[in-house]
């Protein structure tokens, strides 16, 4: 068997204690190798840039990196996943689940991803539970309301939220 890769997909903006809860639990039992593919997305707004987004994710990561000996990197995506998927020889794709609200939605986008491409399966992990309520959205309207963020996401991301909302 090769090396099993996974392409964990997301806007990250900001990347949460919640996300890093998935990409540890994908790093310590599912591959040898993650991608955190970083969506360029247009019709949203982000507060931070797809630069500032992609030094995040690898900050954050790299020391569950060195913890599981595997790599982790994070790169740009936009278009289909799949296709992402192919291009970097993922066999998985990585959704994390919070509610069933979530499940929708995913079901839906893993049933099409499978029907584009067959090769490539999509790994549903349940949030853990003191993360089933965190999203980025919500945390990014804390912090712009003045609230305290620093449960929800890592010290380094709340400093550099808390200095985004003040130059706004």
């Amino acid at each position: 068997m090769g090396e099993r890769v996974g392409l964990y997909p997301g806007t990250f903006d900001p990347i949460t204690n919640g996300h890093l809860d998935i990409v540890e639990r994908a790093a310590a039992h599912l591959v040898d190798r993650l991608i955190i593919a970083v969506a360029i997305n247009g019709s949203k707004s982000p507060v931070f840039t797809f630069n500032e987004r992609v030094a995040m994710v690898q900050e954050q990561t790299a020391p569950l990196a060195d913890k599981y000996g595997i790599k982790i990197e994070a790169r740009g995506v936009q278009g289909l996943l799949v296709e992402t998927a192919a291009e970097c020889g993922a066999s998985m794709l990585i959704r994390g689940l919070r509610a069933v609200s979530d499940f929708d939605y995913e079901f839906q986008m893993a049933s099409m991803n499978r029907k584009l491409e067959d090769q490539v399966e999509t790994v549903f992990l349940m949030a853990s539970e003191n993360y089933l309520f965190v999203a980025s959205s919500l945390v990014k309207e804390i912090c712009q309301l003045g609230g305290d963020i620093e449960q929800f996401v890592p010290a380094e991301v709340a400093i550099a939220m808390r200095e985004k909302f003040s130059n706004k």
